[in-house]
């Protein structure tokens, strides 16, 4: 079967036909493209839902994650991140092993299909002449026949009457016999071009023709078979990545099976676990005897008396009923000092938790500060040990380099071709003096870290200012502060281990501070700008907009004492009032 003999007279459908066959060519290498970026898009998106879900770091996300569940799902994330990239793979594979290559085989193809059927036009033009050619010289011939019949007729006329002369007659034949030459010549001519024709158009329907459809039905099967190839090809780039996918997805399964259930319920129990005992019972109360006034508004605190000894440096002893919250006023009638001793022995501790509070509020508001006093002290402490293990390495770093530019003075020294000696002092001097100031910075973390870890005694200025107490407090005092910090996770003391601290302050020391309690004057007026819920001890709620006065101000720890109606007051934010002195008030201060 050939198109040359078979189809040697369809050269316009034949050349539709190829077109067609580019055109199908065309339209599966635009679906292959379109593939590709759906599988790019695919892959784009599985990546971003990952990164979505992965835990941010430095957050409490993170320290989520050591549950197994958690560990289970980051992994499912992770497989998720390596599913995507295989649809990548397939993207990039299928663009360069289908796309890029049929579209060059695309620029060819039409190149050589334009060049096949500008050859068989060019062999159409040159029949299709020569057919001119032809129908030219017929004609011609067909006309000198007739003009010679007509001059032969009109000679032999001529011939005939008498009454003609004789050099008329002479002259009609010699136009006669003209005629007949020319149609003699045009006879030749035209069996010439007759002759010639039917052997170009043999060779243009046996030869020419046979031989360009040849070539384009060679064109449109290699066609054809290279479509079937990229189709197979399709096919294979998909197949490749499928033992890839099936480990991604095994990893999930794995994942998912080691996942313990007993394992996160005891990470729960040593997130959450206080070390407290339960509360014990409480005792009866007989009001119908004669008793003293009850040492303590809490409960619990009586349970404190039938005890003999009191264990300091111990765990949990005596915990308040924990659904009880004690209303506090600080404008109350003065009470007996043993009462009043007792009550402080017994009563929330108002003294060290401000500055964790202050901390706490200092977080919310996305201060920083340097020595990261807005942490818990365990956090602190790591930050603190981080930036120290980052101070050494770059101490080390700048060391090295020192160390390398004496070398290197030292090489000039013995070689001075090599170099001036004196060009390196410069460099020299900035390393020590990069040295020097890593070190002070060591040095100024390091005491922090020292602090947090209790090596150096510690003490705000807030803590001295709420508590009332005197500066004699011992170092052991601090300590327990500290360490009731680290123990609680949001920063704040606990009252077990803030009553362990208090017992150690001798009763004489108080006597004069109860006994000298008297409401603070007004300084001044202040207006909430904001709501703040106070839920720690020593703070006032307020509601935005409210009218209240101001009895201390802001000593720079953030802190503004204030009071509403003569019976309640608290400490709020600073930045949370609007406040208003009174320049003739004592104590405040004069703004210019």
């Amino acid at each position: 079967m050939s198109w040359g003999t078979e189809l040697w007279d369809q050269f316009d459908n034949l050349e539709k036909h190829t077109q067609w066959g580019i055109d199908i060519l065309e339209k599966y290498i635009k679906f292959v493209k379109e593939r590709t970026e759906i599988e790019l898009s695919y892959a784009k998106q599985l990546r971003n839902l990952s990164k979505k879900y992965q835990p941010k770091k430095n957050s409490k996300e993170e320290e989520e994650y050591k549950y197994t569940a958690c560990k289970a799902f980051l992994s499912t994330l992770n497989e998720m991140n390596d599913y995507a990239g295989q649809h990548e793979v397939i993207s990039e594979n299928m663009t360069s092993q289908i796309t890029v290559d049929l579209m060059r085989y695309v620029q060819e193809l039409k190149q050589e299909r334009k060049s096949n059927f500008h050859d068989g036009r060019k062999a159409q033009q040159h029949i299709e002449t020569c057919w001119k050619q032809l129908e030219s010289s017929k004609r011609r011939f067909e006309r000198d026949c007739k003009e010679a019949d007509r001059a032969q007729q009109y000679f032999e006329k001529m011939d005939a009457d008498i009454n003609v002369t004789k050099a008329d007659v002479e002259k009609a034949r010699q136009q006669a016999q003209l005629r007949h030459q020319m149609a003699e010549d045009s006879k030749a001519e035209y069996s010439s071009i007759l002759q010639r024709f039917n052997q170009e158009q043999w060779e243009y329907y046996h030869t020419h023709i046979p031989n360009i459809f040849q070539k384009i039905q060679e064109m449109e099967e290699r066609r054809i078979v290279r479509i079937g190839e990229s189709m197979k090809t399709y096919a294979e780039v998909d197949r490749q990545v499928i033992p890839i996918i099936g480990k991604c997805l095994d990893g999930i399964v794995k994942a998912a099976e080691s996942i313990d259930q007993k394992n996160d319920s005891q990470l729960v129990v040593e997130a959450y676990k206080s070390g407290f005992e339960p509360p014990g019972d409480i005792e009866f109360e007989d009001y119908t005897q004669p008793m003293k006034r009850t040492v303590s508004e809490n409960s619990l605190s009586s349970a404190k008396e039938g005890k003999p000894e009191l264990k300091f440096g111990g765990k949990s002893r005596g915990k308040l009923w924990p659904f009880i919250k004690k209303n506090k006023s600080p404008k109350q009638q003065k009470e007996p000092l043993s009462h009043r001793f007792n009550e402080f022995m017994t009563s929330k501790p108002k003294i060290h938790c401000f500055r964790s509070l202050k901390r706490g509020l200092s977080l919310k508001l996305g201060a920083t500060p340097e020595d990261f006093s807005n942490l818990p002290p365990e956090q602190r402490r790591k930050k603190l040990q981080q930036k120290v293990d980052e101070l050494n390495k770059e101490i080390q770093k700048e060391t090295d380099q020192r160390d390398a530019i004496t070398k290197m003075k030292d090489v000039y020294l013995k070689n001075p071709q090599m170099g001036d000696p004196a060009s390196l002092d410069h460099k020299l001097a900035e390393a020590t003096q990069n040295i020097e100031k890593l070190r002070l910075e060591t040095q100024k973390f390091e005491a922090w870290l020292a602090e947090v870890e209790g090596r150096l005694p510690a003490r705000s200025d807030q803590a001295r200012r709420q508590s009332g107490l005197y500066d004699g407090q011992t170092h052991q005092t601090v300590t327990n502060c500290a360490q009731d910090r680290e123990s609680s996770p949001d920063g704040s003391y606990t009252e077990e281990q803030s009553q362990e601290s208090e017992l150690k302050v001798l009763a004489t020391d108080f006597d004069d501070e109860f006994d000298d309690e008297e409401p603070l004057p007004a300084i001044g007026t202040c207006k909430a700008l904001y709501t703040f819920e106070g839920q720690n001890e020593g703070t006032i709620s307020v509601v935005e907009g409210e009218m209240l006065s101001v009895i201390e101000e802001d000593k720079g720890d953030g802190w503004t004492r204030i009071r509403r109606n003569e019976d309640e007051e608290g400490y709020v934010p600073t930045s949370y009032v609007e406040v208003y002195l009174d320049k003739n008030a004592k104590g405040a201060k004069t703004y210019i």
